[in-house]
């Protein structure tokens, strides 16, 4: 598994995560532990979207300030020869 690979599943792992604990606090607003995890799990991802943006690019569309087509120009899963 290429380390691009592994940075993806870690950012999709803190955002199951962090939407799995927003669900429960539906059903307990008050658990204050949920909400410092919360927290601590945002600002992990906010960190780890840096260094995948800074190393391949953005994930999205709505990652580019400036200018919105560049998300466009990196090369797309197909056209780079990582190897596994």
């Amino acid at each position: 598994m290429t380390e691009r690979e592994i940075l993806t599943k870690k950012l999709s792992s803190y955002q199951f995560a962090i939407a799995d604990m927003k669900l429960y606090l539906d059903t307990h607003p008050n658990d204050s532990e949920t909400i410092k995890k919360i927290k601590e799990y945002s600002e992990k991802l906010k960190t780890m979207r840096k260094t995948y943006e800074e190393k391949y690019g953005p994930l999205t569309m709505n990652d580019i300030s400036g200018n919105r087509w560049k998300w466009i120009k990196s090369p797309w899963p197909w056209e780079t020869e990582e190897a596994d």
